[in-house]
């Protein structure tokens, strides 16, 4: 059975690499959009990298632009966007799809072993999703921009969480902190 580690995904700088280069590390996981409600998020993502990266926590940022065009620049503008507006120094790579029939082969294996996300209570944000008629048929695929899957050190999918659940969230810091202790 493959494993997330045989999957090769392109940096992005367009390198292509093997997610084995991180093997071992605790992994989290994120579609990222740079005009979206939710792109604050690369703040507290840039800063839980920091304090934990020491700690073997890796964070992957996967730019997509399914989501009501959310992403539209190049790999560059991308990348600059990041850089200069939040100081983001984890790896980024090049844009992927996260749903539908060009679903990324890092995305298949993901979902596939973790189709139900946790979700914040009370957040109302699927509901206000839905109320806009931006909701997927499919429950399993990824909700909207900045959704979280969370891989311990082993490879195996441990969790899943809403894109609207920070990673301040005790929830998420929990899961990752436990992930981290393995």
């Amino acid at each position: 059975m493959s494993t997330i580690y045989d999957t090769t995904v392109n940096t992005i700088d367009g390198v292509s690499q093997s997610l084995s280069d991180y093997a071992g590390k605790v992994l989290l996981v994120v579609n990222v959009a740079s005009k979206c409600g939710l792109t604050p998020q690369y703040e507290q993502l840039e800063a839980l990298y920091q304090a934990k990266h020491a700690s073997g926590l890796e964070i992957l940022g996967f730019p997509c632009n399914q989501f009501l065009g959310q992403e539209p620049g190049s790999e560059a503008e991308v990348k600059s966007f990041c850089s200069l507006t939040y100081g983001v120094s984890f790896p980024m790579f090049s844009k992927v799809a996260v749903n539908g029939e060009g679903r990324h082969p890092l995305y298949q294996q993901l979902i596939a072993a973790q189709p139900q996300r946790t979700t914040e209570e009370g957040s109302g944000f699927r509901d206000k999703l839905a109320g806009m008629n931006l909701l997927s048929d499919d429950d399993s695929d990824v909700m909207w921009n900045f959704e979280k899957f969370l891989i311990g050190k082993d490879g195996t999918v441990i969790g899943r969480f809403a894109p609207d659940m920070t990673v301040n969230s005790p929830v998420l810091q929990a899961a990752i902190d436990a992930a981290l202790a393995l």
